[in-house]
């Protein structure tokens, strides 16, 4: 296609591991790009990172780095979000957001592209990606409600230490190694902004993601309560969640419950979902088939299992879904989204 639009493309937090991962996606799609700028803090700008097989440097962002740029992917943490992202947006640039701090705006797409593709054209300027965990969930959710219709959902989840950062990762496995070892351990990351108390996360369980709210939530569980229900377009939907951090490096677990209005028969859901795009159906009780993190890390697709009904409730579904947080749960999404933005371009 030799007549294809090429795109100005930034992208913003460059150097984090949400960033790394839609550079390489951008790459290995072949995502038309004319110019690309790689924004980063302060401190990193100067230095260099490679693009298919090009060195590109580092900028610091500003406003004006948005100047002639028609995309612009954002992963650097939503102060940085809230304080360019209008910026960008006055000079032209559509943005995708993979931080909060736009998520629950009215006014902005959350989408999922399984889900809400259509969502997109409704954008002043920025669409939002959803929190990893809600993502993989309405993902696997979404064909069942347009089918039976969904009324409730009990979700925990088992989030790997990536969700919260490199520095996360290198704690869990420092701290193994001390345990391992018969040595104390000093725990100074997890969990992210609470007080000033941390927790061991190696050979444990936290059950806290981001800070507490007044009703005894997390903000990660009020995510995903919020954002499944803006999602899914449907205020009537009763949604719970229980965030657990796991020592897991890559791939977000969650156990579902979800009850659906009409009846169902087990085999047909198994293959609605064998059939929704982007879901990898892995359900084999008998030879020990069944989503892992340590399988799906890497990988593009969301994986469900354990497909069962409810013993107590015959209307409802209990399952496990396993994807990618830094993939499905973030880049791959965001760069899904550019690519639906590029076409409808071209």
């Amino acid at each position: 296609m030799s007549n294809q639009k090429l795109f100005n493309v930034a992208v913003v937090g460059a150097t984090g591991a949400v960033g790394e991962q839609i550079l390489r996606l951008l790459a290995e799609r072949n995502f038309p790009i004319n110019e690309l700028k790689l924004l980063s803090s302060a401190r990193s700008a100067g230095s260099k990172l490679s693009f298919k097989g090009r060195e590109i440097t580092l900028e610091e962002a500003k406003p004006e780095s948005f100047d002639g740029v028609d995309i612009a992917l954002f992963s650097a943490g939503g102060d940085v979000s809230r304080a360019l992202v209008p910026e960008a947006i006055k000079r032209g640039t559509v943005c995708v957001d993979n931080t909060s701090a736009f998520r629950m705006d009215p006014e902005t797409p959350l989408v999922v592209p399984e889900v809400n593709m259509d969502k997109i054209n409704e954008h002043k300027g920025v669409i939002a990606n959803p929190n990893c965990s809600t993502i993989q969930m309405v993902q696997t959710l979404k064909p069942l409600y347009d089918r039976y219709g969904i009324s409730r959902i009990i979700v925990s989840t088992y989030q790997a230490v990536s969700g919260a950062g490199a520095r996360a990762i290198d704690e869990m496995l420092r701290q193994s190694k001390e345990i391992v070892n018969g040595n104390e351990v000093e725990p100074q990351i997890l969990p992210v902004g609470a007080l000033p108390k941390k927790h061991q996360i190696a050979f444990n369980a936290i059950p806290q993601i981001d800070k507490f709210v007044e009703n005894g939530f997390t903000y990660e569980e009020m995510k995903m309560i919020n954002e499944t229900k803006k999602i899914m377009g449907d205020d009537s939907l009763e949604v719970t969640a229980t965030c657990v951090r796991v020592p897991v490096v890559y791939g977000h677990s969650e156990s579902v419950y979800v009850e659906l209005k009409s009846d169902f028969d087990v085999e047909e859901v198994k293959q609605l979902l064998a059939d929704a795009p982007g879901i990898v159906l892995q359900d084999n009780p008998a030879e020990q088939v069944y989503p892992l993190a340590t399988e799906a890390a890497g990988k593009l697709e969301t994986f469900v299992g354990r497909v069962r009904r409810d013993l107590s409730n015959p209307r409802a579904l209990n399952m496990w879904i396993v994807s990618d947080n830094l993939l499905k749960g973030a880049a791959w999404n965001a760069v899904q989204i550019a690519e639906y933005i590029a076409i409808e371009e071209n």
